[in-house]
């Protein structure tokens, strides 16, 4: 019990410095400079009003010197990444990929929330993801340096290959190159075929959500959605169960077989 209320705390804590992220870097600010303060009146946040979750409840979601509202997605964040490392907790106990996978869930919720927000992938997230996914590939026992980079190839080139597509017949972008940056890590740490179920998975939930808007928004069948917040949590989802259900899919086709 006290390893889940560390873990809980852990999540919360790291779910408050997403949130810097989230906030800072669309806009090019230091994520360490200035200390927090009110987006409304600038006045700096004490630090028993900056306590995850808590504070929020506490100041029923609003600045304690000028009462403008504070935004949701703080405690969401904060609870999201608690909740996330429960999860891998839960499957992967206290081992060396345990932690390896919360900084990938870090990176996925902080790419997740940007896109929905800015509709950008930032390449400091990505990027440095990418090489730190293929130097731990070297201390896997399952999922090699060279499955690594096959992954990073393969869900990042599918990707690449749609928006070229695209953009011969339409003359335009249909998806930005972040979302391919995004699947070079997302490929690089699952591997080929959880990064092509992610993709799958994805466009699925995507389509989805797109044909809300278009018959329940009256949005036209042009409206963007930011894709790499559909990707965010189905390669999380992708993590945690991508392997049985594809095995167990596949396994279907064996068991129709004579």
């Amino acid at each position: 019990m006290e390893t889940i209320i560390i873990i809980i705390c852990f999540g919360l804590a790291w779910g408050s410095f997403l949130n810097v992220v989230i906030y800072r870097l669309p806009l090019r600010m230091s994520l360490f400079k200035p200390s927090s303060s009110c987006p409304h009146c600038n006045e700096k946040i004490k630090f028993y009003d900056n306590i995850p979750v808590l504070s929020f409840l506490l100041l029923r979601g609003k600045c304690r010197h000028c009462k403008g509202r504070i935004t949701l997605r703080y405690p969401l964040v904060e609870l999201l990444t608690a909740v996330c490392f429960l999860l891998l907790y839960s499957q992967y106990s206290l081992s060396f990929f345990f932690f390896a996978s919360c900084l990938f869930a870090c990176a996925l919720i902080a790419l997740g929330f940007i896109d929905f927000y800015h509709q950008i992938l930032p390449d400091e997230i990505t990027l440095p993801g990418l090489l730190l996914a293929l130097i731990y590939s070297l201390f896997r026992t399952d999922l090699n340096l060279r499955q690594a980079l096959i992954g990073a190839v393969a869900g990042a080139g599918f990707l690449l290959f749609i928006y070229g597509a695209y953009y011969l017949l339409r003359k335009k972008e249909g998806l930005g190159l972040g979302d391919v940056t995004m699947m070079l890590l997302v490929g690089a740490y699952l591997g080929w075929r959880q990064a092509f179920f992610t993709l799958i998975l994805a466009s699925f939930v995507g389509a989805l959500v797109g044909i809300f808007f278009i018959f329940c928004k009256k949005k036209d069948f042009q409206y963007s959605l930011p894709f790499g917040t559909f990707l965010a949590p189905t390669a999380f989802a992708a993590l945690l169960w991508g392997e049985r259900i594809i095995n167990a899919y596949l396994s279907l086709f064996k068991n129709l077989n004579p």
